[in-house]
């Protein structure tokens, strides 16, 4: 399904390549090359699995990704055309920011993309009231803070944090398998931080 998916949008960014190039050199951005889109295709598939299509093949309207300054650009064609008339010096964003690629081409996930991972989650983990707050200051889920987790969750499967209420509070990555959760001590790591909502307000700056 991975591969599908990823095959379908190579071939619609490059039959839609020749609408908006004048947009891309005026604002110094550009559609992602396959390794590029390979790489965040496989960091997004850890949290949402085949539902990557829904992003891809959407009712409402062409949508795409675009890099400006190392990160990438959710949007759709209309705000991408738009966005051509905003000259550069004032441009800060445009459409919903992914991520970023590091120097070394890893993808690193940023909170901004929530939205669009929590609807489509595969796998969750509910964490306490208590453990809440620990969790929105950038600190691991602890066995002692952890309400549920979606059963057949294997280690290291990228997974959605949300509050009991389910309200999402951001993303990590399983420490353990679901089974070794029920036998852990209370101080025990279960799930490793990524990103918090906390971070629109620590990292604001930044997140753009």
């Amino acid at each position: 399904m991975f591969q599908h998916v990823f095959g379908r949008y190579c071939d619609f960014a490059g039959s839609n390549y020749s609408l908006v190039t004048a947009a891309f050199t005026f604002l110094k951005m550009r559609p992602l090359t396959d390794e590029e889109t390979k790489t965040m295709f496989e960091k997004l598939s850890k949290y949402i699995g085949e539902n990557i299509k829904i992003l891809v093949d959407r009712p409402d309207g062409s949508y795409c990704f675009r890099l400006h300054n190392d990160r990438v650009y959710y949007m759709s064609e209309k705000i991408l055309k738009l966005a051509a008339h905003v000259s550069r010096e004032k441009l800060v964003s445009v459409g919903t920011c992914f991520g970023k690629f590091t120097k070394t081409m890893k993808f690193r996930l940023h909170i901004t993309a929530l939205d669009f991972l929590a609807p489509y989650a595969k796998f969750k983990v509910w964490v306490k009231p208590g453990a809440e707050q620990s969790f929105l200051y950038g600190n691991h889920v602890m066995k002692s803070g952890l309400g549920r987790i979606t059963e057949n969750t294997m280690q290291y499967q990228g997974v959605v944090v949300y509050s009991m209420t389910d309200v999402p509070l951001g993303f990590g990555v399983a420490a353990k398998c679901t089974a070794e959760c029920r036998q852990v001590d209370p101080m025990s790591i279960v799930v490793f931080h990524q990103a918090d909502v906390g971070e629109f307000i620590r990292n604001e700056d930044t997140l753009t």
